[in-house]
């Protein structure tokens, strides 16, 4: 059967994850969940405490690049493949409030973006691949034969975060999660190297009112007409 690249972009917590994991599973295809590569590197930077509160040591950052290692091991217990750093599982580390505040501000580094997006080329390079994250379709993938851009309303978007993290027995509020999430869409659409903006020929898909179970079966309609 004909294999694709399915690329995925859009807002932060849009569900772009849970339905990259969903076609990848359906497909059979490998999943590349990019967001967890650059959220590792936050992590990095913030156990070597080169991010305060206002500031990033971007040149200590950019000097140590060379010793991020990351690498995807498939959890068959959970289903999907975890980020893991330097050889250490952090996939709940990478998944808190703390790491979500300064997320941005590392991907917006040119450095760590090259050397992040050089990794992501070379898993797709044999397509049957979906990868999800800002700029997928337009810089990582720009000829990948589907592109999804994905939205929803900030309130929408802030209201499933702030559920996952309750869930995850974070303590949050709701104002948090939403001040997060305003600024994370103004520094991804603002940043000068490769900034959020949905490609030419990519399919939008505002999910505000859709049920994971809805968006799965409309993106899923979208593939099988490509293949």
């Amino acid at each position: 059967m004909k294999r694709i690249t399915i690329a995925i972009d859009g807002f932060s917590s849009t569900g772009k994850s849970t339905l990259a994991k969903q076609l990848a599973k359906q497909l059979g295809y490998v999943y590349v969940d990019t967001g967890a590569m650059y959220r590792a590197v936050t992590y990095f930077a913030m156990q070597n405490n080169w991010i305060t509160e206002n500031t990033i040591d971007k040149d200590s950052l950019i000097n140590h690049l060379n010793e991020v290692q990351l690498k995807f091991h498939f959890n068959e217990t959970l289903g999907f493949a975890e980020m893991f750093l330097n050889g250490v599982n952090v996939e709940q580390e990478i998944r808190t409030l703390e790491v979500s505040q300064n997320v941005s501000r590392v991907a917006e580094i040119s450095e760590v973006r090259a050397k992040l997006v050089q990794q992501q080329q070379e898993m797709g390079r044999d397509k049957g691949v979906v990868m999800d994250g800002r700029d997928i379709g337009t810089v990582v993938f720009p000829n990948a034969e589907l592109k999804i851009f994905m939205t929803a309303s900030a309130e929408t978007r802030a209201e499933r975060r702030f559920n996952e993290l309750i869930e995850k027995g974070q303590h949050v509020t709701f104002d948090d999660v939403l001040e997060n999430v305003q600024q994370r869409d103004y520094i991804d659409t603002h940043r000068d190297d490769s900034p959020l903006v949905q490609a030419k020929d990519a399919i939008i898909v505002d999910n505000s009112t859709l049920s994971k179970e809805e968006q799965f079966n409309l993106v899923l309609n979208l593939v099988n007409q490509y293949l």
